[in-house]
């Protein structure tokens, strides 16, 4: 059985609906007179860019990202907008969803947060939630993003086990399921909506939600 579990949490933990991007998307189409869907497939790619190149020694912070990948997009659209403030009105402490906390009440195994987000607006979140777990490890602090291997390695660092011990549990296909299993660590697959895993990626589980789980864990 697994010795400790790995726990996404944006979008696991706690909701992530887009909204805030759906919006900052819908603005810049608005200005620019195009779909805001077109403006949302722009941005995604340029942010991914920069999030991939963003690792080591040129690591930079999710907030930067954010700001930078916007501003490119709506130069891309021949439009101007203040990034910075349209980022300050995102939502800094998100719902839980209502299995969250009865999932971390049941573990009898350590839990360790593998979060893409800035270490002090995460620790903000898990504040105001008031969720303690044995382990955090943010992007900040691995200097790179999932599905990269370092914020998995640092959290098996920092619990002291092998990939063998740990299961990964989150709701993204790449950055979590192949993320996790590409360091041979089992995954769980987190489906809170009807997105399924791309053809030839794999979960050692999917389930609909985190309680659902339990069973695997032998809680």
């Amino acid at each position: 059985m697994y010795r400790a579990v790995l726990l996404d949490v944006y979008g696991t933990l706690v909701r992530d609906d887009g909204t805030w991007e759906a919006e900052a998307a819908s603005l810049v189409g608005g200005l620019a007179g195009i779909d805001a869907a077109v403006v949302a497939g722009e941005w995604t790619a340029r942010f991914w860019a920069l999030a991939d190149a963003a690792h080591g020694a040129d690591f930079r912070p999710l907030a930067e990202l954010t700001v930078d990948s916007l501003e490119q997009t709506a130069t891309h659209f021949g439009v101007r907008v203040d990034a910075r403030e349209l980022a300050e009105r995102r939502e800094p402490r998100p719902p839980l969803f209502p299995d969250s906390l009865p999932f971390l009440a049941t573990l009898d195994v350590p839990v360790c947060l593998v979060s893409d987000a800035d270490r002090d607006r995460l620790a903000a979140l898990l504040d105001h939630h008031r969720i303690t777990v044995d382990s955090v490890v943010t992007s900040e602090d691995a200097r790179a993003y999932k599905p990269r291997p370092e914020p998995f390695r640092l959290a098996l660092r920092r619990l002291g086990l092998t990939a063998a011990d740990v299961i990964h549990v989150g709701d993204s296909p790449e950055s979590d399921v192949a993320g996790a299993a590409a360091l041979g660590i089992a995954t769980a697959f987190l489906q809170r909506d009807d997105r399924a895993l791309p053809p030839g990626l794999a979960a050692t589980y999917t389930v609909k939600t985190l309680t659902a789980l339990l069973f695997a864990l032998g809680c």
